[in-house]
């Protein structure tokens, strides 16, 4: 990640220091993420009915159900998913929010994204709430069974689930010849697994471990509710919401738009799509700023965060622990 001091405004300059004057002036500020966020990141998204992993409808994988029926292929799919965020890098959007949440002690991110780049930017835990969960929690799926092991980087997370690569050139052995098989793709061919192949509880040794994300039909994480709801009441007046890569159209996510609205806040929309607009909509006070949140956010948080200089992979732990677990 580079200086952004150089590249040129991507924001208007009156709506930019207009909101720059407001955020100097809050101090309750709340940001909703969405998977926008990490489009830079170089990362596939499955949302919608139309969102296919091989011939699969990615909503129908995502279910206890499913799960339930296929472990195999369920696993394959979130295996694969886990595989393309490591090897995704946070965007300097990432970091910019992680800055603003060392600056201001009273700010709280409510992230939909699984793809664990928020932590891997170094975000302060105590002011991320994953809503969704996340792709490198893993917990057991038998019901009597309460283990959960939170940051499994290990990838994969069993040698049956690793992606295969095919030689580019037959005649020569040298690993540069080789190269992942995109297993997303239907024409590439994927083995069967059953029970035996797949990650085991090391707790109760009966049940197979389970993706730690929220699936359709389940419910969202109880705990972190609980903090979202306490920081909420704790005081009457919300300065700010920042709605970031999500049309917040959605409940419960628009329902935290509503309510931040409803205690003071004003609203500020950033994405790529100038129709994603909370369900509420928008009034003269709030602000849209159109495009890349990995240019629009360092620029519009920079009257507190400063420039973001050049800045260490914060994943290498994760990269360390997939060699690790790969030698």
């Amino acid at each position: 990640m580079t200086s952004s001091s150089n590249r040129p405004s991507v924001v208007p300059q009156q709506d930019l220091e207009s909101f720059q004057d407001h955020l100097n002036k809050s101090t309750r500020i709340l940001a909703l993420l969405g998977a926008g966020l990490s489009a830079s990141s170089g990362l596939p998204t499955f949302r919608g009915a139309g969102g296919l992993w091989r011939t699969h409808d990615a909503t129908q994988l995502a279910t206890p159900g499913a799960f339930s029926a296929d472990p195999g292929l369920v696993w394959q799919f979130y295996s694969y998913r886990r595989h393309m965020a490591l090897k995704a890098k946070p965007n300097p959007a990432h970091y910019a929010l992680a800055e603003l949440a060392k600056k201001k002690e009273t700010f709280l991110t409510l992230s939909q994204n699984v793809d664990g780049l928020s932590p891997r930017a170094n975000h302060p835990e105590e002011s991320l709430k994953l809503l969704h969960g996340s792709l490198f929690d893993v917990k057991c799926s038998d019901f009597f069974c309460n283990y959960l092991e939170k940051n499994n980087y290990t990838d994969p997370i069993v040698p049956a689930l690793a992606i295969p690569t095919s030689e580019e050139d037959p005649t020569t052995t040298s690993a540069l010849a080789s190269r992942e098989l995109d297993i997303a793709d239907e024409n590439v061919p994927i083995p069967e697994l059953s029970y035996k192949h797949l990650p085991k509880c090391p707790k109760c040794k009966r049940g197979l471990l389970r993706p730690g994300v929220v699936w359709f039909g389940e419910m969202l994480p109880e705990k972190v509710l609980d903090d979202i709801e306490e920081w909420i009441q704790k005081e009457n007046k919300i300065d700010l919401i920042m709605v970031i890569g999500t049309s917040a159209k959605v409940y419960p996510a628009a329902g935290f738009v509503d309510r931040a609205r409803a205690k003071g806040a004003r609203v500020a929309i950033i994405n790529m799509d100038k129709n994603d607009v909370p369900a509420s909509g928008l009034d003269k006070r709030d602000w849209f700023f159109q495009g890349d949140a990995a240019r629009i956010l360092p620029e519009i948080l920079s009257n507190v965060i400063g420039e973001l200089k050049e800045t260490p992979d914060a994943a290498a732990d994760a990269d360390n622990a997939v060699t690790e677990a790969s030698s």
